[in-house]
């Protein structure tokens, strides 16, 4: 209607999708499937323009080669040429018929009432030029032996629609799509990730990637038309569980064979006495502790390190723990031998100090008791006679030891 323009261009887009699958399934060795095509016909109603250009009159062909014409560029200038393109291949045989509006525009409103006598001439002549041309140079379908093909319906509302086969095929081809997708998203997975991955946060990395891909191929296949709900059956979960299970699995057998390795080398250790010396049992202990650090710690589940601990080791090292055990902690390592020397040695000093200050009391306690004694002697000796003589004043008299003097309380002797 109107003009030639780019949103006429862009109403064709059924069309360039349609024209895609017909190359897809050209047949084999077939390098060109333009000779199959029809003709193209453009008709343009109620035209607004003059055919001129450059000051010259066109014909309708004319003025349609010149709205298919290319334009050099990239970006926005593709989407502008790829409708043009497809129609310029496709279908060589190209014509254009423009119609003036066939009758006033007050007219308009009742125009299916109009007499052949009021509709404009100009409208009867083009109309009639179209019909003849179809009649005439329309040729039926034929296939690729000349058969001519023919069609029938039950009635005439069964008229084919070209969006319903476009959903048609669109139905089709987003189901292969959605098929080829998967097998892609596995083949991706199966090429990219290498079992053990030493986190699941690694794998879960390439999943992601792998599914941007996917969806990537899925967007490039498939028919815009009914594409959400393919895209919801668009899925690759279960897939990546299984990586997930198998992961996980490969990182169990990858951590047993590291632990068996590592319980024969402690097993020989202990054949060989390695232990059995002091401070076995600290290196001993340390040895067994790295059985216990795991590269993939994160793939695993929380108890496999703890299950792994006791079956990696063979039964006779398991047997020998216990006996070997009470052995090495009666040896102590140089650590600790070092600090039970200085204890011991501290405890020696004290000891010795107590002693001494003990020895100082026993000595001071002996030195009380014989001073007590010596006095206790030195009294006996000046101890007055028990029966004393009288004064002669008939006074009381009594002895002071302490400057060897009897006093007489009548002056006496």
């Amino acid at each position: 209607k109107g003009t030639i323009d780019q949103q006429a261009m862009e109403q064709l887009h059924y069309v360039m999708k349609l024209t895609e699958q017909v190359r897809l399934k050209a047949a084999p060795g077939q390098k060109e499937v333009a000779p199959f095509f029809p003709a193209f016909v453009w008709t343009v109603r109620d035209f607004t323009l003059q055919l001129e250009m450059d000051g010259e009159g066109i014909s309708e062909d004319q003025y349609l080669e010149k709205a298919l014409a290319l334009k050099a560029g990239e970006g926005m200038i593709q989407r502008y040429n790829q409708p043009r393109e497809c129609i310029c291949q496709y279908f060589r045989d190209r014509k254009c018929f423009v119609f003036d509006q066939p009758a006033p525009k007050k007219a308009l409103a009742r125009l299916e009432d109009l007499q052949d006598d009021e509709i404009d001439p100009e409208f009867q002549q083009q109309v009639e030029k179209f019909c003849s041309h179809i009649w005439e140079n329309a040729p039926p379908k034929t296939t690729l032996g000349g058969h001519i093909i023919t069609g029938s319906c039950d009635s005439w509302d069964c008229v084919p629609c070209l969006e319903s086969a476009v959903l048609a095929l669109a139905q089709t081809v987003n189901a292969a799509a959605v098929k080829e997708a998967v097998k892609f998203y596995q083949d991706l997975m199966e090429q990219r990730v290498k079992l053990p991955t030493e986190t699941v946060e690694e794998l879960l990395d390439l999943h992601s990637q792998c599914q941007r891909e996917t969806l990537e191929l899925f967007q490039k296949r498939a028919f815009e038309e009914d594409i959400c709900s393919f895209r919801e059956d668009l899925t690759v979960e279960e897939i990546k569980e299984k990586f997930l299970r198998d992961n996980k699995q490969e990182s169990s057998h990858k951590c047993e064979a590291a632990l068996g390795d590592l319980s024969r080398d402690l097993d020989r250790k202990l054949r060989d006495g390695v232990y059995n010396v002091p401070g076995g049992h600290e290196l001993f202990k340390g040895d067994l502790q790295e059985t216990h650090c795991w590269p993939m710690e994160s793939v695993l589940p929380p108890r496999t390190p703890s299950s792994f601990s006791s079956g990696a080791l063979p039964r006779r090292s398991l047997r020998s723990l216990p006996t070997l055990t009470m052995i090495l902690r009666s040896s102590p390592s140089p650590g600790v031998r070092e600090q039970q020397e200085r204890a011991e040695e501290e405890r020696k000093t004290r000891e010795k100090e107590e002693a001494e200050e003990k020895q100082k009391l026993q000595d001071q306690v002996r030195s009380l008791e014989e001073e007590s004694l010596r006095l206790r002697k030195e009294l006996e000796v000046h101890r007055p006679p028990p029966n004393p003589p009288a004064g002669n004043g008939g006074g009381e008299c009594w002895w002071e030891g302490g400057n060897g003097r009897d006093l007489c309380g009548g002056g006496g002797l």
